[in-house]
């Protein structure tokens, strides 16, 4: 400044340059990383393939073969270790001995199965810090076990259905999910059912499945057409949700200094629709990780991340509904505070409705100072 600083200002010098690069809040990366890594094919008796460089100890683990077509695999430390749902498919729970069989202080480790860990092929894993053990929650007519990060915005936790609709599930968030994924672990037919805000005007009468392109339904069997509280999520008496006897799993996410749940209508076109990607506080974030699908019409569930594409264009993708090798059909910028398509397709940009839920830095901390930027 040419002139006394205005009030809560100060001029440019290197001491001030220092001191802003101190953070003030937690790193995303303490509690929410992307790890690419090489498959080896070591079975788990001769060692088995550790994957490090998580930044913490994971809690749940989705990994996906990039090079070849293999099932989503979703692990966490609820349902326990080798317990294996695919995303991609509707089957009950398997156990995997050649799976993730292991959570460690920085990564993971898997064994020679396929969709883990193929000599040579290419994987991405993304991995969640949650509470560790689960904990009984009680706040629902159904007792839950659950782990929870309230600082990510991420919960895990399985409970058993009653087949009985107005039944409440405890999420343990202590804020109110913006999205809730459940699937019935025990039945072979049991789909991946979503709640998402923005599904609707009454985003709780409608529901949505991650294992398949099908638009959003109403249908009260669901959630009850009852929307979550900062405490419980409410389910019908469909099988998916709460089929008698059977236990379920859920993953819920809400909000939070890291997390953004939103929508937006896309364009049709290739200089398309910016997505700005906003915090509980409405601070801007820079997502690493951004899951998109369409709502209005058939259309698949689409993964982009930073890890797989950390410059733009970001031209590498993966569908949660399909086996299918990492494509690069579907290209997009992901920007400081949001992301924008640079492609007509239908699937991320058409004119219609879409959902997202993306995960990322905040691009300034509470004293205002920049954290992130691409």
């Amino acid at each position: 400044y040419q002139y006394t600083p205005p009030t809560g200002f100060g001029a440019v010098t290197t001491t001030a340059i220092a001191e802003a690069t101190t953070r003030t809040q937690s790193d995303p990366y303490e509690h929410w990383n992307n790890i690419l890594y090489t498959g080896n094919g070591t079975a788990i008796g001769s060692g088995g393939n550790a994957i490090t460089g998580a930044g913490f100890q994971p809690d749940f683990g989705w990994i996906k073969g990039r090079s070849g077509a293999t099932e989503h695999v979703l692990t966490d430390i609820v349902r326990g270790v080798t317990k294996e749902l695919s995303s991609n498919d509707t089957g009950a729970e398997e156990t995997v001995a050649e799976g993730l069989t292991a959570f460690g202080s920085d990564g993971f480790t898997v064994g020679s199965n396929g969709s883990y860990n193929t000599s040579s092929a290419t994987y991405v894993a993304w991995l969640a810090k949650l509470g560790g053990a689960a904990s009984t929650n009680e706040d629902g007519s159904i007792d839950s076990s659950v782990s929870v990060n309230q600082t990510l915005g991420m919960s895990v936790g399985t409970y058993t259905g009653n087949a009985t609709g107005g039944a409440t599930i405890g999420h343990g968030l202590n804020v109110t999910p913006g999205m809730v994924i459940v699937k019935n672990i025990d039945y072979g037919s049991g789909g991946w059912s979503v709640y998402h805000k923005d599904l609707n005007a009454v985003p709780e009468d409608y529901y949505i499945f991650l294992h398949t392109t099908s638009a959003a339904g109403d249908n009260a069997s669901y959630w009850n057409d009852t929307a979550p509280t900062t405490s419980v999520f409410s389910i019908g008496s469909n099988d998916h949700v709460n089929r008698n006897t059977d236990t379920h799993m859920f993953i819920a996410f809400a909000p939070s200094e890291y997390i953004s749940i939103g929508s937006y209508t896309g364009n049709a076109n290739t200089n398309g629709t910016f997505v700005p990607t906003l915090n509980n506080i409405g601070v801007p974030i820079q997502p690493v990780f951004v899951l998109t699908k369409d709502i209005g019409t058939t259309g698949p569930w689409v993964i982009s991340d930073t890890s797989r594409s950390p410059f733009n264009v970001v031209d590498k993708q993966l569908q949660p509904n399909l086996s299918n090798a990492e494509i690069t059909s579907y290209n997009s910028d992901i920007d400081t505070g949001g992301f924008k398509w640079r492609a007509s397709n239908s699937y991320v940009n058409g004119a219609s409705p879409f959902i997202y839920m993306a995960i990322g830095t905040p691009i300034i901390d509470v004293d205002g100072r920049i954290i992130a930027g691409r």
